[in-house]
């Protein structure tokens, strides 16, 4: 077991926990440089396995048994899993984590859960640093603008540079990273829960047409009819994700003593999408048409008919 990894990061052996659209995309990007990558995702314990394990084939990734069995391999481990997941992984994986290995937590975690977990790789020898990622991953993929924060941040960005990503240091104090994405996921996040109910409200009204108009009058740099199909795009698609994330948003404006009622509003609307899209009201997960329709009124009405169902 070697006490730090070598200053060459192109070397490393880069271990993802998560290997779900962010994990994978990059697995993808990491691999094109020919860094060594491991994966582990609690699905390859499940029925969804195979798309996961094909994915891993097809690109030179190697699957890990455990969190355990990851971290003892992995000069930098990179947590990307649901915000709720952000302190477990830490949990799981300190046990095994080698002396000076980096651990960068990519999760949507409130600044208290991203200490707490901070606590837990540092303690157990490894060098925690949080990452906020301050926008969608896909079109940006490896390069996605990345805040860093944390005592080792500094030293870790121009390692990570090395090896594609985009990070920046936006702090040496743990916590500051992860309150700029949080009190920028309050606007985005929901935004999104707004553009979803505004729309869909006009769109059983039959106002649909005048509410865009007003809407591009008074903010003209935004096509709110392309703005509106992506939101209900990703929330459809990755509302389950999202609602865990707007919980440790409401979590970090609780824990400044206001409370969340936007974004505990945003949560509630962004889990209520990820309900009817496992119910398959938007089709099945999976084929064409799920979450790609370019026109968002596909969408709506596909909510409009189930809520006429329930009168």
């Amino acid at each position: 077991m070697t006490s730090n990894p070598t200053p060459n990061p192109t070397q490393w052996h880069v271990g993802l926990v998560g290997y779900g659209e962010v994990g994978r995309i990059l697995a993808e990007d990491l691999r094109l440089r020919q860094v060594k990558v491991s994966a582990y995702d609690i699905k390859l314990d499940g029925a969804d396995a195979a798309p996961l394990r094909d994915h891993a084939a097809l690109h030179g990734v190697t699957l890990a048994a455990s969190h355990q069995d990851l971290a003892r391999r992995a000069d930098l481990i990179v947590s990307a899993v649901t915000a709720s997941q952000a302190v477990p992984v830490a949990d799981a994986c300190a046990p095994a984590v080698r002396p000076g290995a980096w651990f960068l937590d990519f999760n949507s975690a409130s600044p208290g859960a991203k200490q707490r977990a901070a606590e837990l790789i540092d303690g157990a020898g490894g060098r925690y640093v949080e990452g906020a990622v301050m926008t969608s991953v896909p079109p940006y993929r490896i390069k996605v603008p990345l805040l860093l924060g944390g005592a080792g941040s500094a030293a870790l960005a121009p390692l990570l540079e090395q090896l594609g990503f985009a990070a920046k240091p936006a702090s040496d104090q743990l916590g500051v990273a992860s309150a700029v994405k949080m009190c920028r996921s309050v606007i985005i996040k929901g935004l999104e829960a707004m553009v979803i109910e505004s729309f869909t409200t006009a769109r059983a009204y039959g106002v649909e047409d005048a509410v865009l108009a007003s809407l591009k009058e008074t903010f003209p740099g935004i096509d709110w009819e392309k703005q509106g199909a992506y939101f209900f795009q990703r929330v459809i698609e990755h509302g389950r994700r999202r609602s865990e994330e707007v919980r440790e948003v409401a979590e970090t404006v609780r824990e400044i003593g206001l409370e969340p009622w936007s974004a505990a509003g945003t949560a509630e609307r962004q889990g209520w999408m990820a309900d009817l899209a496992d119910d398959g009201v938007f089709g099945a997960r999976g084929t064409p048409d799920f979450a790609r329709s370019p026109d968002w009124r596909t969408e709506a009405d596909r909510i409009l008919a189930l809520l006429k169902t329930k009168d």
